[in-house]
């Protein structure tokens, strides 16, 4: 896309303005009479539904690092988020170390609002497939603290009750338990999508199997022209709408069901035998009582063991601008060390993005992290083309198609046009 010489002008002042706040310094606290310091972390883990020990961790670092004191402030995630970091940012007041993802670190990377961590301890140990998601530019502008599971979740006493005694891990074992677990009066499968994110997400899971199986570098070609979604990506869509032929989904319904509060709600309740959702949704299932299962999506043909899709989740990222730099980064710096993030990816049910990094296991996502062991995995291009913009875009999209106001061939194009946009 071309920039208008204004947008380029606006740019210019912008970045002009973050280096000028940047050299004036962030708003922080200074030293006490005693040298202790006190650093702001903003964050939207660590409080409301999502505590993820972050308190706990914050409590290790006090007591190893006596000098540095937490200021910890819990921001609810997304659009609220981003509306009250945003000004603070502009402003010179945001904290000292805030938690990013992808998108926000190269927003506010091109900003000049986060520092350049190329050179801390942690910065090399970055898995490579992990890499790419922390550095813009060719800079490391934040730590990542997790690469994160999206996929089936499963009752398994409801499956019980059906003659099922383990997850589907293929294509045509996944219709048969649906259709065993409908025929014994359950709800075989909830896919709540009011706001576009689960039909949009199951595209990419089915895909993880059906196109990432056949071409690993499928991204870099599509990034090259060298490939397509259309025909590439025709029989993740028509597993999608199959799932409403045969009678498992009614998707005008799913479609008035919030996925994020309403879903989890849901299945928690027990009225539905699987589930789409995140990882991060394992320790709040697990309160409801019933053995639960966390496994990839079971998208390919008989036989084939499935790829986990992962997530490039949260990140903490160093404020260019504050005035205790030095104790911001020797926080990021403990958040890197395997036994300290290993209590968040515990929370998470996350896997480690760092070299030799420690995964906790957990009964309930045995079959996902063993395909992250395996290395059957495949990591969404949330830095190219299914960035923010293309994912809502490419939600609303799959929502039409599911409805019947759009063919097959026109949503593939429509995602193909998201997905090239700059």
């Amino acid at each position: 896309m071309k920039r208008s010489g204004r947008c380029l002008a606006v740019a210019t002042t912008v970045a002009a303005m973050a280096m000028s706040l940047a050299a004036c310094g962030g708003e922080s606290s200074g030293a006490a009479a005693d040298g202790t310091v006190t650093i702001h972390v903003q964050a939207w883990k660590g409080g409301g539904a999502e505590p993820a020990n972050v308190a706990e961790i914050n409590k290790e670092f006090e007591k190893t690092h006596p000098k540095i004191k937490v200021d910890f402030e819990y921001i609810t995630a997304n659009d609220t988020y981003t509306q009250k970091l945003q000004p603070e940012l502009l402003g010179g007041k945001a904290g000292d170390v805030i938690m990013v993802d992808t998108d926000r670190m190269k927003k506010w990377g091109a900003s000049g609002y986060l520092a350049d961590l190329s050179g801390e301890s942690w910065a090399s140990r970055i898995t490579p497939d992990a890499q790419q998601f922390a550095q813009s530019d060719g800079k490391t502008l934040a730590m990542p603290m997790e690469l994160i599971g999206i996929g089936l979740y499963a009752n398994m006493d409801l499956l019980k009750k059906a003659g099922i005694t383990e997850v589907p891990a293929d294509w045509p074992t996944f219709l048969a338990d649906l259709a065993k677990v409908k025929k014994a009066g359950i709800d075989p499968l909830a896919l709540p999508d009011k706001a576009g994110w689960t039909g949009s997400s199951v595209l990419q899971a089915a895909g993880s199997t059906l196109v990432y199986q056949k071409n690993k570098q499928w991204d870099a070609d599509f990034l090259d022209g060298k490939a397509s979604f259309d025909p590439d990506w025709k029989e993740p869509l028509r597993q999608l709408k199959s799932l409403e032929d045969q009678g498992y989904v009614d998707w005008k319904n799913e479609l008035g069901v919030d996925e994020w509060s309403q879903g989890p709600q849901d299945f928690s309740a027990g009225k539905s035998a699987f589930w789409y959702q995140g990882a991060w949704q394992v320790s709040n299932v697990k309160k409801a009582g019933f053995p639960v299962s966390f496994a990839p999506w079971p998208g390919g043909a008989a036989g084939t063991k499935p790829n986990g899709m992962l997530f490039s989740g949260t990140m903490w990222g160093v404020n260019s601008q504050s005035q205790q730099g030095d104790a911001a980064r020797e926080y990021v710096k403990f958040w890197s060390q395997n036994n300290n993030l290993s209590k968040y990816l515990e929370a998470e049910h996350a896997e480690s993005p760092f070299i030799s990094g420690l995964t906790p296991e957990s009964p309930e996502t045995t079959a996902f992290t063993t395909a992250f062991q395996e290395g059957r995995y495949r990591i969404l291009p949330s830095d190219s083309w299914y960035a923010a913009a293309a994912e809502t875009t490419t939600g609303s999209k799959i929502q039409a198609y599911l409805l019947g106001k759009a063919s097959a061939a026109q949503t593939l194009k429509d995602i193909q046009t998201a997905a090239s946009a700059k």
